[in-house]
């Protein structure tokens, strides 16, 4: 339900014009990284239009040793939230951008400038820093297979408890 009223808020909040101009900044963003990335990066299906999101796939990886994987877990040590990864199906490595309206310029750039810099690593056969990532989150490389088929729900309080400061 929750989702339900942050939707409808947002949409109140903005009124007709201003969920049209989001709509808008949306597309503009996520063309602006396009065009940005497309000659660094693979672009999929490069005739037809990006809208609210850029997509790439793998294939500048080939034989430098970095998966999708490894390159989206480097993008955290670069202070950035991963792509959307192997999605849609039909892509394979699929890499989803998705930009929201309310970025700004600098942020792209920003964001861009790093994707690039990473891509160039990655070409450039730098592959420990993609296989060590990520570094300088408070978590490493997780099984994320083992934890997707072997979940734990219920949390408990670990038996070594560090003592409060006193």
């Amino acid at each position: 339900m929750g989702m339900y009223v942050r939707a409808l808020t947002y949409m109140l909040s903005h009124g007709a014009d201003g969920l049209a101009q989001a709509a808008q900044d949306a597309v503009l963003n996520a063309n602006y990284i396009k065009s940005r990335l497309e000659h660094a990066f693979s672009v999929p299906f490069p005739d037809y239009p990006t809208m609210h999101e850029a997509l790439f796939d793998d294939s500048f990886l080939k034989d430098s040793g970095v998966s999708t994987l490894d390159f989206a877990k480097a993008m955290i040590d670069e202070g950035f939230h991963p792509m959307t990864m192997y999605f849609p199906l039909v892509v394979h490595g699929a890499m989803l951008v998705e930009p929201t309206e309310s970025e700004s310029k600098q942020t792209l750039d920003r964001f861009c400038d790093v994707m690039l810099e990473l891509a160039k690593d990655a070409k450039d056969g730098n592959s420990a820093r993609f296989t060590s990532a990520p570094t300088k989150a408070p978590r490493r490389r997780l099984d994320e297979t083992r934890a997707a088929r072997q979940p734990i729900l219920k949390w408990e309080r670990p038996v070594d408890l560090p003592k409060a400061a006193e």
